[in-house]
């Protein structure tokens, strides 16, 4: 399973939030090159680079900071946040995103997101499933459709999508563990899914759980910031 830690962006800082809430924002460090180097040095390969700036303002801000870390290490990036359009995903692949996730675009604008798939193909775009209480959210959570996450996702996968990164919100910065019967069930309904797992994970112990569940890999934010979960920790999925 990959382990993928997570910098999420605001101001070009590194920040976690609480359930999505723009407003429980905690600020862990004001150079996110330096987050994303002592990652690489302490043996990661993969990133989840978020961009909640542009997830907010429904387009691509934060590039300029992708293109820095993807200069200056060799971290494999995925990124999502803000990317709208046409424009927004090429910029993010210029910036040098490997991967890039799709969520609120897979709602709002099924035809991009397939033309997306179409042309960069499965191994490059995620689709980005997020929920609260079981019903798929976008524009950085700031907004709840009436579409049933199962449904979403299976949908998806019929059109052609291998990779998938599903955050339950209500798990998301609150250390209280992941989402694993929503896991269970996704994988269940899905058996060729490439399942990310995100939100909640807190300790050693869920990130074994959710690898025997089967998930593809792991993201994990405020746990590792906040030493719930150390880089020796790590080295046991590494």
């Amino acid at each position: 399973m990959r382990i993928i830690p997570a910098i999420d962006i605001i101001n070009g800082e590194c920040v976690r939030l609480s359930k999505g809430d723009y407003n429980q924002k905690t600020i862990y460090n004001s150079n996110v090159l330096d987050v994303a180097k002592n990652f690489e040095a302490n043996g990661i390969q993969f990133l989840h680079l978020v961009d909640l700036d542009g997830a907010k303002q429904n387009q691509i801000i934060n590039y300029k900071v992708l293109e820095q870390i993807s200069n200056e290490t060799n971290l494999i990036i995925d990124f999502g946040g803000g990317l709208k359009s046409e424009e927004d995903i090429k910029i993010a692949f210029e910036s040098g995103a490997k991967q890039v996730t799709l969520g609120s675009v897979a709602v709002k604008n099924p035809e991009l997101f397939l033309k997306s798939l179409e042309k960069y193909g499965s191994e490059k775009i995620i689709l980005g499933a997020d929920a609260r209480k079981e019903k798929i959210a976008v524009s950085g959570w700031l907004e709840e459709s009436e579409t049933n996450i199962y449904d979403f996702i299976k949908e998806k996968m019929e059109s052609g999508i291998q990779y998938v990164i599903s955050t339950d919100i209500d798990k998301d910065g609150m250390l209280e563990g992941p989402s694993f019967n929503l896991y269970q069930k996704i994988i269940a309904e899905n058996p060729n899914i490439k399942l990310i797992a995100s939100g909640g994970i807190t300790s050693v112990e869920d990130l074994e759980k959710v690898k025997l569940i089967g998930c593809e890999g792991a993201i994990i934010g405020k746990a590792l910031y906040e030493n719930r979960i150390t880089f020796k920790d790590l080295k046991l999925f590494l």
